[in-house]
């Protein structure tokens, strides 16, 4: 339905999400949201997913306990194999093309 409704699902941070074991433990390396993001883009495809977070309590990988750690996993993105405009899409353009479309901007 996501799809069909042109709609978009973000990577959420929680470590008990993001771990295999489901335990809420920071030591979530980046390789995991990766396979992560490839499952979810595998699914809906490359401008249905973006970064969702979690910065309200929950804990997240170490890597970004803060916003200030975005540039890593944008980097670890890009290492994986995504290119610039797939990564921009993830970072910030899907969100800006539903964000325009359900405001009608």
């Amino acid at each position: 339905m996501i799809a069909e409704s042109d709609g978009m699902v973000g990577l959420n941070f929680a470590a008990a999400f993001l771990r295999e074991d489901g335990k809420m433990l920071a030591d979530v390396p980046a390789e995991i949201c990766l396979r992560h993001l490839d499952h979810m883009i595998g699914i809906l495809g490359e401008d249905r997913v973006g970064l969702g977070s979690d910065y309200d309590g929950a804990v997240v990988p170490e890597a970004l306990a803060t916003a200030a750690g975005l540039p890593v996993l944008r980097q670890a993105m890009l290492d994986h194999g995504y290119g610039a405009e797939l990564v921009a899409k993830l970072c910030k353009d899907n969100w800006l093309r539903v964000l325009e479309k359900t405001w009608g901007a």
